[in-house]
């Protein structure tokens, strides 16, 4: 929970604000970007929600924070209103692709993901953990549960024991990150070539962030990311990590280059920034981000 005592004395006045245990991840600032804002390596109230619209995100924010360190003054919301916000996740994105919300501190507040595939016999899809809550897992459970957890690499696990043992679900992810109790993952893929989980998932290994990144394409539309490739606002189109990059870039260069070739129309990070452009155009965005990741690593 977090504590007024350490409240950052960034936060404008109002019932909303962070306190010292903000760890940077970002999350709130992409979630509720009209209420945050960052400043010297954590974020802040940068404006009070004005708004039906601006208050719920801002809500949101504090159910997805990993660490707590968004909070409200007494009597700054009512109880309904944070029953509701504990209740929204999964929040959806576009079709049936939702944001799971209930980012962990394990994972450095990374982004995991749920599709609903009421169709579909192989059932929901999970991607990267998050930290565990009741109140998610019967929202998971209402709609359908997860027949399997695919996780994109090793740094995004977090509770993935736990979600396994509530959901029954399978466990996904690349013999290359398979670490400690995941070895026994229920299903473990190897080397470089994409994986087709089903018809319509396919699993591609992209070496770089870490040695067994993976991204999962689904549907050829929906790319989840790990953290191999995000949204730059900066610089204006798709990017990779340069200074978060804990296996090998030239790696990833490569990594990037056979993923240029699959066709996708979104871009679903755990961290990061989300994107979405036609496919056409995100064919020419990934051409820029690969001129830029090999610039990168000439320096």
């Amino acid at each position: 929970m977090a504590s007024l005592k350490t409240r950052l004395p960034a936060n404008v006045p109002g019932p909303f604000f962070v306190d010292a245990s903000c760890i940077d991840c970002d999350a709130c600032r992409w979630i509720a970007p009209a209420t945050f804002e960052e400043a010297r390596e954590q974020s802040f109230v940068q404006r009070q929600p004005r708004d039906r619209e601006a208050r719920r995100a801002a809500l949101l924010a504090l159910v997805a924070c990993p660490t707590g360190s968004i909070g409200v003054e007494p009597g700054g919301v009512a109880r309904g209103e944070l029953a509701w916000a504990r209740s929204a996740y999964p929040v959806p994105i576009d079709g049936e692709v939702h944001h799971a919300g209930y980012h962990s501190a394990k994972s450095f507040g990374a982004a995991s993901y749920f599709v609903r595939r009421p169709d579909r016999e192989a059932g929901n899809l999970l991607i990267d953990s998050p930290r565990f809550s009741s109140a998610l897992a019967g929202r998971l459970e209402e709609l359908g549960g997860a027949a399997t957890l695919f996780l994109t690499h090793v740094d995004d696990v977090a509770d993935h024991a736990r979600w396994r043992e509530r959901l029954g679900a399978r466990r996904v992810i690349h013999a290359d990150d398979a670490r400690g109790e995941l070895r026994r993952a229920e299903l473990v893929i190897e080397g470089l070539e994409p994986v087709e989980l089903d018809s319509e998932t396919l699993l591609i290994p992209v070496p770089g962030h870490t040695r067994g990144s993976t991204a999962l394409l689904w549907r050829e539309r929906y790319l989840f990311t790990g953290d191999h490739l995000a949204w730059s606002e900066r610089l204006g189109h798709p990017y990779a990590f340069r200074s978060a990059c804990w296996y090998d870039w030239g790696e990833l260069v490569r990594s990037m280059e056979r993923l240029a070739r699959f066709r996708f129309e979104w871009i679903l990070p755990g961290h990061g920034r989300r994107c979405h452009f036609p496919a056409d155009e995100m064919r020419r965005q990934m051409q820029r981000c690969l001129d830029w990741v090999r610039r990168a690593g000439e320096v």
